[in-house]
């Protein structure tokens, strides 16, 4: 079998072929009679007894294929026959890789049975394009190909040859697309990126080379570029031989960076502070045309600018630092979207093999109840002075650390219990035990969890990130039905000890200080210190609390399991006023909803929300900014009820027209909204109808924002609305939630700072 790579190098880009491997996958020993059977017919293959077993200490046999083609033929044999496979969904590019542990740097061996590759160190430096297209409203038709990277601008644009002019002009669309390739091999990109650039400039740039029959060659083996549609998640996939494509919008989720609407535009102005050339959003199709008709420097211009700011926004975000690091740590692609159980696998497997054992087949572990999620512990509602927050750093990691959770460490701490040798094992949930001495999961952890100490030391932000987001990422794969450790021994285990730990924690606490805790969350306590401490007092506080409970932690484990704690709590923040509310209709307290103010290093106030209005996409900013106008002047004591009667009166004065417009996002295509329509999806049927009318492409689909105002009539797109505004329902459901919210706890009300003057209307 023939593997083939493609490897950055400081003298360009090379292609090794590694010859004479096999595809693998492993099946029960006591299968293998009947598989022989099943598999009889064909050729290129051959089994193998090898000293491994299963975690269910069942031996394996190891089924060698020479060809792909093979080796799906027999999968599918083998899996209609009912045979158990293990890691057969392993592709033979990535198992190589994986197990010579190559997660980034390769150096290329020759040898006289042909090349081969193993780890190196190395930090390559990549050329990177930014890519853009303009096209007709109906996208059947390419006007512009913009390309930007170092040293590097150029626009295409189809029409006559201009004099001074910067534009390269191409007679028709198919000079257009030979041009494309010419200049994409010319500047020779290891990275492409663009914004939405595989779910639209690729797919049409494909689209429309297939209708001119131009064989669109810009891999750089002269393959040509080809688009995958998979129906699951509606997404596009690019295969391109020795280039890698990002996409601006899924790599900034990727890298966990969180926006309210991932429009090119809005992002632009929220990292950059600046926009596209053309600002109406509305109008922004139908000023493309009117600027190709017109003006095609204007037109190539903002083209041009497109591209710039996705580089821009890659730059500020360090996001291909961040995409190098993740690949050295987990040796995902660069172009990998998610990719958490892949990552676990190249981290775990090498080693679990190393130890005499093969991964399961898929969610083949002990499942029953479900597994609970994060501990989060019943609030006491009210307005609070001195809240020092506290939080256990990175929980469940150092969960599975101190306690040793892992899919081996599971198999043979059951077996050391069955045979009553209790001293080297760890009691877990739900039936687990996990062994002290073998497991793997744990110094994985432990590795990375120092390799993110030194990250932090160095300043390194996007490796500290890579691996934040690897560590975490190792319980949601245990806990996943759809991984191949799941097993709800495992992840009950992890979450459990948590509400343990979180439990055990306030309860220290209260005891042993006397302060209250007001709250719990997943990994962080809310202490209340009371009122009669000194604001100067409350860090010194907060670090002695640490202190000491990281001690007693220390201690407790070592009496109770004679294990070390690697469990770290932190002093987070200390909150001069903090709100935890009620829930709506209840005297309970809620839950993942407060307020706090805390004070920065220079004396001024900041406000913290989460899960209010003034954090949630789907409120208005009418709400949002009443909300952190009211909270800082009860927060501080200044007098609230003027201001809320001045809100209201702007409110019906339409004073605020411009701050009334909700958006959500369509979660599901349209035509699947059948019964009790939401608001949002009334509106985007009535913007896509508008359109339709006007014989423009419908704008709107399933993940767009809808973005509406609630009228008389009821709901209707914000672009396009007729009605007069609903202000009653603004007052009922953006402005009361938010005051009665808070109001209270100052002896007041909505109702009792406004009706007089809602009576007046």
């Amino acid at each position: 079998m023939l593997l083939e790579y493609w490897l950055q190098t400081p003298e360009g880009a090379q292609v090794v072929r590694v010859t004479g491997e096999h595809a693998v996958c492993f099946v029960l020993q006591s299968q293998q009679a009947k598989v022989q059977q099943i598999l009889a017919s064909l050729t290129g293959w051959y089994a193998r007894h090898l000293p491994l077993k299963d975690l269910l200490q069942r031996p394996v046999s190891a089924l060698y294929f020479s060809h792909l083609k093979t080796y799906r033929e027999a999968l599918e044999r083998l899996q209609a026959q009912g045979i158990t496979l293990m890691e057969e969904d392993i592709r033979p590019v990535d198992r190589y890789l994986m197990e010579r542990f190559i997660f980034s740097g390769a150096q290329v061996c020759n040898t006289p049975k042909g090349m081969h590759l193993k780890a190196c160190d190395y930090q390559p430096q990549f050329r990177i394009l930014s890519l853009d297209i303009e096209t007709t409203l109906t996208a059947n038709r390419i006007l512009s190909v913009a390309l930007q990277g170092l040293d590097f601008e150029k626009v295409l644009m189809v029409g006559q040859t201009q004099t001074d002019s910067s534009i390269i002009y191409c007679r028709d669309e198919k000079q257009l697309l030979l041009s494309f390739m010419q200049h994409i091999h010319l500047y020779d990109p290891d990275i492409i990126i663009g914004w939405n650039i595989i779910g639209f400039d690729l797919s049409v740039l494909d689209a429309r080379a297939r209708a001119l029959g131009v064989s669109l060659q810009i891999g750089r083996d002269q393959q040509a570029l080809r688009i995958e549609r998979r129906q699951q998640g509606n997404r596009h996939y690019v295969r391109l031989n020795g280039r890698v494509v990002l996409d601006g919008i899924d790599t900034l989720k990727g890298a966990t960076w969180h926006f309210e609407r991932y429009s090119l535009e809005y992002v632009a102005q929220a990292l950059l502070g600046r926009g596209k050339d053309i600002e109406s959003v509305n109008d922004r199709g139908q000023a493309i045309q009117r600027l190709y008709a017109e003006d095609q420097e204007a037109l190539a211009r903002y083209n041009l600018e497109d591209c710039r700011l996705v580089t821009e926004i890659f730059e500020k975000t360090g996001l291909i630092e961040y995409l190098t690091e993740r690949t050295r740590l987990t040796g995902l692609s660069l172009d990998k979207v998610g990719g958490s159980a892949q990552a676990f696998d190249n981290l775990y497997l090498p080693s679990l093999h190393r130890a005499g054992f093969v991964a399961p087949e898929y969610a083949s572990g002990q499942r029953g109840a479900k597994v609970p999620g994060g501990f989060v512990m019943d609030s006491k509602p009210g307005l609070y002075r001195h809240v020092l927050v506290l939080d256990f750093k990175s929980l469940y990691p150092s969960i599975i650390r101190t306690f040793k959770i892992d899919p081996l460490g599971l198999t043979m701490g059951v077996a050391d219990s069955n045979e009553h040798n209790t001293d080297d094992t760890v009691p877990g949930f739900l039936g687990a035990v996990f062994s002290k001495e073998h497991s793997i999961l744990p110094g994985i952890i432990e590795r990375l969890w120092q390799a993110r100490d030194a990250a932090k030391q160095q300043g390194n932000a996007a490796m500290s990130q890579a691996i934040k987001i690897q560590m975490n990422a190792c319980y949601g794969v245990l806990g996943s039905d759809v991984c191949r450790f799941y097993d709800q021994r495992l992840s009950g285990s992890i979450t459990l000890r948590g509400h343990q730990i979180l439990t055990e924690t306030a309860s220290y606490i209260e005891k042993s200080f006397g302060y209250e805790v007001i709250y719990g969350d997943t990994d962080s306590v809310f202490v209340w210190l009371g009122d009669d401490v000194m604001p100067q007092e409350c860090d010194e506080k907060g670090a002695e609390l640490a202190r000491c409970l990281n001690d007693w932690w220390r201690q407790r484990l070592q009496q109770a399991f004679g294990l070390t704690s690697a469990l770290e709590l932190q002093y987070e923040t200390y909150f001069e006023r903090f709100l935890m509310p009620r829930m709506r209709h209840s005297e309970e307290g809620s839950k993942k909803r407060y307020a706090g103010l805390k004070r920065q290093g220079d004396g001024t106030a900041e406000l913290v929300f989460k899960g209010l209005e003034q954090v949630r996409s789907d409120w208005t900013p009418l709400a949002r900014v009443f909300q952190h106008e009211l909270f800082q002047r009860v927060f501080e004591g200044l007098p609230c009820q003027a201001f809320v009667r001045e809100r209201v009166a702007a409110l019906l004065n339409g004073e605020l027209d411009n701050d009334l417009v909700y958006r959500r996002r369509l979660r599901r295509p349209l035509s699947h909204y059948q019964r009790n329509i939401p608001p949002h999806v009334k509106a985007a049927r009535q913007l896509n109808q508008y359109y339709r009318e006007k014989g423009w492409p419908e704008p709107l689909r399933q993940g767009d924002t809808v973005a509406y105002v609630v009228t008389l009539i009821g709901s209707e797109a914000a672009e396009i609305f007729e009605g007069r505004l609903d202000y009653q329902h603004y007052i009922e459901k953006q402005l009361r939630p938010v005051a009665d919210s808070i109001l209270p706890f100052v002896g007041e009300s909505f109702d009792d700072v406004t009706q007089p003057q809602i009576a007046l209307f």
